[in-house]
């Protein structure tokens, strides 16, 4: 069992930080966010997909992928999460582990290569249904919200109850008809979410009649790699208020000195190590033991939310007033950590499932 990432995933992780330094600039964040016309960085995207084959990490190499693990997966959102850079790679890494076990062999050329962004709509306390009509198809009927990059894609793959309680996954252009995309008003304007309205939809059906175990595994993988982004996202917020503290001088010292910053710093800290050895054991669980899959995934879902909104609203109150102002970068942070801490449902019901897994219910 190993924990500690390797040194080619160091390297990676190198790779991609010098990447996004050059090319995704927090003032390239900011136009993005900022922008009603573009919902990510294409250029970056494409860049990603093509030059370093970002895109096919997890799709094995006979679909057109490079047939690595999540370990790399992990590796390349902790950059991201760090950055906060407006791509689609958490939603576009999920759907490529779902289309993976459905085994759906002609999507994944188009999604390795990034020129396809596919994106899960995951099943609500309502999901939407999938019925036959008299011609022999699908047709979905019902609404999904909401659903994380839903206005960057171009392939979307509906969960939804086919009846029995059976659950199939459909794949949906964006363009078909009785399909309406809508935009939603979200607090992280660095992730675009939509709602999908579904009225007889003609629909694709992917993998066995039933994938509710194909489902309930993308949920999990999701849950993991959602808490790598967070991880890189909170180690962003503790460098860069250890910084400011040891540069920001206040009553003729510096504020890194005073007893109350310090220990609130130590707090942070401890908080991250935790987060880390979490992170850590929900990767290795994903790419070498899918038996310990849904409990590492359940309490990487029910810490690290909570977790990263604490690091990052202290790391916003610690810089002080100039933290609460709109030029600066901390309230980009405290936003992403606030939406990431609910997109998969909140913590109680992330407590709740580690509860049953652990037969404590």
């Amino acid at each position: 069992m190993r924990l500690i990432p390797t040194e080619e995933q160091r390297d990676l992780a190198a790779a991609v930080r010098s990447f996004l330094a050059d090319r995704a600039p927090m003032s390239r964040v900011r136009e993005i966010a900022e922008s009603a016309d573009e919902p990510y960085d294409r250029a970056v995207w494409a860049r990603m997909s093509s030059e370093l084959g970002l895109a096919g990490l997890a799709v094995p190499a006979e679909h057109g992928g490079s047939g690595a693990g999540f370990g790399e997966v992990a590796a390349v959102l902790e950059e991201l999460g760090a950055a906060l850079t407006p791509v689609p790679y958490l939603s576009a890494a999920v759907a490529a582990s779902l289309l993976v076990a459905l085994d759906a062999k002609d999507l994944l050329p188009g999604v390795a290569a990034g020129e396809t962004v596919a994106v899960v709509a995951p099943p609500g306390e309502e999901p939407p249904v999938g019925r036959l009509v008299d011609r022999g198809e699908w047709v979905l009927e019902g609404a999904v919200e909401p659903v994380p990059d839903g206005p960057s894609a171009d392939l979307l793959l509906v969960v939804a109850s086919t009846g029995d309680g059976r659950r199939g996954v459909f794949a949906v252009a964006p363009d078909a008809p009785g399909l309406t995309v809508t935009p939603l008003a979200s607090f992280d304007t660095t992730r675009p979410q939509a709602r999908l309205g579904l009225r007889g939809v003609p629909a694709r059906p992917l993998g066995a009649p039933d994938a509710g175990a194909a489902v309930d595994r993308a949920l999990d993988v999701a849950a993991v790699l959602l808490a790598a982004e967070q991880l890189g996202g909170m180690r962003r917020c503790l460098d860069a208020i250890v910084e400011y503290a040891k540069l920001r001088v206040q009553f003729g010292r510096y504020v890194g000195s005073f007893q109350g910053v310090k220990h609130r710093l130590a707090d942070m800290h401890c908080v991250l190590e935790q987060a880390e050895s979490i992170v850590r054991y929900a990767v290795w669980a994903a790419d070498e033991a899918p038996d310990e899959l849904p409990e590492a995934a359940a309490l990487a879902a029910s810490f690290m939310g909570r977790a990263y909104f604490q690091v990052a609203n202290d790391h916003l109150l610690l810089h002080g007033g100039i933290g609460f102002t709109w030029e600066h970068d901390a309230h980009l942070y405290y936003k992403r950590a606030k939406a990431d801490e609910l997109m998969l449902g909140a913590p109680r019901v992330h407590r709740a499932r580690l509860a049953a897994v652990l037969g404590l219910t």
